[in-house]
């Protein structure tokens, strides 16, 4: 099991080059199940996640292929990151998304609608993923019901049949915790080849829906209105494959963007959306860091002096909750007192301990963090919960007095591509290292 080695003190400098949105890429490779023919996705990213739903769509008779990278990231941008993904459709009689995968990887459950609208049936194992508090699918379950699936347990599994066509409906598919983005993409996904018109009130209007929904468009779909409550599905009768680019990765490049703020740098972020992120922009740029942008690259810079902030996550264009811990980790050193009120979901506070070690002074009460500025961390010994938290412990290592151990960092290689090369290319002191001893990493230059 791999750990980072992290010696705080570096001033981040230099350029990175964002990699394609996971959280995009995963709901779109589970809808090439619908399409006839070869999909070509570009910007698709290198991570443990990736790997998994290529797993599982091999197993459900997809031909999958990965060119190799073409020429090395120019002007110094760290490592190269990855060739397009093809995908082809080659066989359909499997239907089952199997436990050993499903179990590591919450977003197998998007090929639930894929697989009910073009194959009839699906049998997918319950999700598993990060610990960070309850995440029913029964969101998923209604609205693929509403058009016409039925649907029982069994062994573990969700098990959905469809007689014929699924037939378009209008439906409401928000939850007690605001719209679904996985289930309104499941859903609008598979309404692309049901009979009749759909029509979504209540769906999630993140960017991953609209990059997912221009995808389905580019295939022959009839989406509208993706980017807003009401999404209209009118149904087509076949999908057939397209080439298609990713959206850059917000949550990697809001994690950046604190990075350099928290450590005082200086960084230029390439390829990535601004416009993703602005209630992000807004809150950092109270707390004294300075975000300008120009022609698809951010600058970032900071005051040496943070100022504390109140912030709430929300549903888009709200501030995102995966993006809650890193900004804690920032208010760390801020010269006053934060608040943090998790929305979206109320235990995902398991950094707070962590931090803490470090010298942190947090203090949680229910679904709200109390953050105390201090004067410096210090390294220790911590242990990363989840995806998002250990890009956190990562921001404070890189910062903190001393050395600091982040262990199980399987967590981070779930969401951002090759995370220590690039922060190595801009100055940061992090190593990998195994439980047989250091693993070399080279840079690319």
């Amino acid at each position: 099991m791999d750990s980072f080695l992290i010696r705080g003190g570096s001033r981040l400098k230099g350029r990175i080059e964002i990699s394609g949105s996971k959280n995009s890429a995963l709901p779109i490779m589970a809808a090439c199940l619908m399409a006839e023919g070869r999909t070509t996705l570009k910007g698709v990213p290198r991570l443990s996640d990736i790997d998994s739903m290529n797993k599982l769509l091999g197993e459900l008779g997809c031909h999958i292929f990965r060119h190799e990278p073409g020429t090395l990231t120019s002007g110094g941008m760290g490592p190269s990151l990855n060739g397009p993904l093809d995908i082809t459709v080659t066989d359909e009689h499997n239907c089952e998304a199997r436990y050993d995968i499903v179990k590591t990887m919450r977003a197998s459950i998007c090929v639930l609608g894929p697989l009910l609208a073009k194959r009839k049936r699906a049998v997918v194992s319950i999700p598993g993923g990060c610990a960070i508090g309850d995440r029913p699918v029964d969101l998923h379950v209604r609205g693929l019901q509403k058009l016409g699936a039925t649907f029982h347990t069994e062994g573990g599994n969700i098990v959905g049949e469809v007689n014929g066509r699924l037939k378009g409906c209008r439906m409401y598919l928000g939850g007690a915790q605001g719209p679904t983005v996985l289930g309104t993409i499941n859903v609008m996904s598979a309404a692309a080849l049901a009979e009749g018109e759909t029509t979504i009130v209540g769906a999630a209007c993140e960017p991953e829906v609209s990059d997912c929904a221009n995808m389905l468009n580019k295939m022959g779909a009839k989406i509208t209105g993706h980017g807003t409550p009401e999404i209209r599905i009118e149904g087509v009768e076949r999908l057939v494959g397209v080439e298609h680019r990713v959206i850059p990765d917000r949550i990697e490049t809001g994690t950046f963007i604190m990075a350099a703020a928290i450590t005082n740098g200086e960084l230029e972020l390439k390829h990535c959306n601004l416009d993703h992120l602005l209630a992000v922009e807004d809150r950092l740029q109270e707390v004294g860091v300075k975000i300008t942008r120009e022609n698809g690259t951010i600058y970032v810079s900071s005051s040496r002096r943070l100022q504390p902030i109140e912030m709430t996550t929300q549903p888009y264009p709200g501030f995102p909750t995966d993006l809650q811990a890193q900004l804690m980790a920032l208010l760390c050193l801020a010269d006053g007192i934060s608040v943090i009120t998790e929305r979206i979901f109320p235990d995902r506070f398991l950094h707070v301990g962590e931090l803490n070690r470090m010298g942190a002074r947090i203090r949680k009460e229910g679904p709200t963090a109390i953050i105390q500025g201090v004067k410096e961390l210090n390294g220790a010994p911590v242990m990363a919960s989840d995806l998002r938290a250990s890009a956190a412990l990562v921001m404070a290592a890189m910062v903190a007095k001393g050395t600091t151990r982040i262990d199980r960092v399987y967590h981070i290689d779930r969401g951002y591509e090759k995370i220590e090369q690039k922060l190595m290319s801009v100055g940061a002191d992090i190593e990998r290292v195994s439980e047989t001893g250091r693993t070399s990493v080279t840079v690319a230059a």
